[in-house]
């Protein structure tokens, strides 16, 4: 039997070890040279791209010939105005990389000996540098959609007489919110969390481009995706596959991100499940990626993401306008 990529050495590229060992002298060139590699790893404004700097003495910072403006290595990107030093920021990329189903931001704040709060709000800067990667993102070729409700748990009743069927909306407490994951095979991974499955619809003619085969279940809010495109259903209540008609695909993401819910997070609030979903698509669709390349994908992703319009001064109350 051929051994799993992630249990072989090519999926070991990334020594956490290496990246505690730096210095901050080092920590600050390694973030450097990703922040500014459209440049060859110089400085240049994040405000007017201009690459005409001039660095100011005794100071990690530059000013722009071009235009009146002041900066440092993270200023305009997601970790402005931070506190925590370049090594701890990207021992904590290092961390959250290497968690095949997530990472929480309590066993975060506990490796990086910091605060929950820090952790926490860390953690979804990075989710949300991940899930640009994929924000825009147009699918085409064999393109399968499925639903799956997350969130708002019910616990169930003691005695059989008294349990009701959860699937059912009169019996859920309204809490419980759907993830839409339309996904390539053998490609590319869009979730879209909204309240029912048909309410999808829009979102999948937008996101899945004319000419594709599209494969679903036989849920009837999928009939109006017959008109859009070629589309293969198959009935689950029947079978998992008939021939090339299946979404095994897409239950893949369901099974990882359901993995991290349970397994990981252990509860997912309504307001943060596209932050989870948009993290477990930028994860199934690097499985086989080494944790080194990913490790520098996401350093890389949020060194250029600008100023994060919900998690800056989240805990304050003063995010960014």
């Amino acid at each position: 039997m051929a051994q799993h990529f992630l249990l072989s050495t090519k999926a070991r590229t990334l020594s956490l070890a290496n990246v505690l060992r730096l210095s901050d002298e080092e920590a600050y060139d390694r973030f450097k040279a990703i922040r500014f590699a459209d440049n060859g790893g110089e400085a240049f404004c994040p405000k007017c791209g201009s690459v005409d700097t001039w660095a100011l003495p005794n100071r990690k910072m530059w000013r722009c010939k071009a235009c009146p403006c002041q900066f440092s290595l993270t200023s305009g990107t997601i970790f402005a105005s931070r506190k925590l030093s370049f090594r701890d920021i990207l021992a904590a990329i290092a961390i959250f990389a290497n968690g095949a189903k997530g990472h929480s931001a309590l066993q975060l704040s506990r490796d990086l000996d910091v605060q929950y709060k820090t952790a926490f709000v860390m953690a979804h800067k990075l989710r949300e540098a991940m899930g640009n990667e994929g924000k825009f993102k147009t699918l085409s070729g064999s393109v399968e959609v499925d639903g799956g409700y997350f969130g708002g748990y019910i616990k169930p009743s003691n005695q059989k007489e008294h349990r009701r069927d959860l699937r059912l909306a009169a019996n859920q407490n309204g809490k419980r919110e759907c993830v839409v994951v339309m996904r390539e095979r053998n490609g590319r991974t869009v979730p879209y969390v909204c309240k029912t499955e048909d309410q999808a619809v829009p979102v999948v003619r937008s996101h899945v481009a004319n000419g594709a085969t599209v494969y679903a279940d036989e849920a009837s809010m999928w009939d109006a995706l017959h008109a859009s495109y070629a589309t293969k259903r198959i009935n689950h209540s029947v079978e998992y596959a008939n021939g090339d008609a299946s979404i095994n695909w897409a239950e893949s993401y369901f099974s990882r991100l359901r993995r991290a819910e349970v397994g990981i997070h252990h509860s997912v609030a309504g307001p943060y499940l596209a932050a989870y979903a948009g993290e477990m698509a930028w994860r199934e669709d690097a499985r086989r990626v080494d944790n080194g390349a990913q490790y520098l994908r996401i350093t890389r992703a949020a060194a250029v993401h600008p100023v994060s319009r919900q998690w800056k001064g989240y805990w304050q109350k003063r995010r960014a306008a």
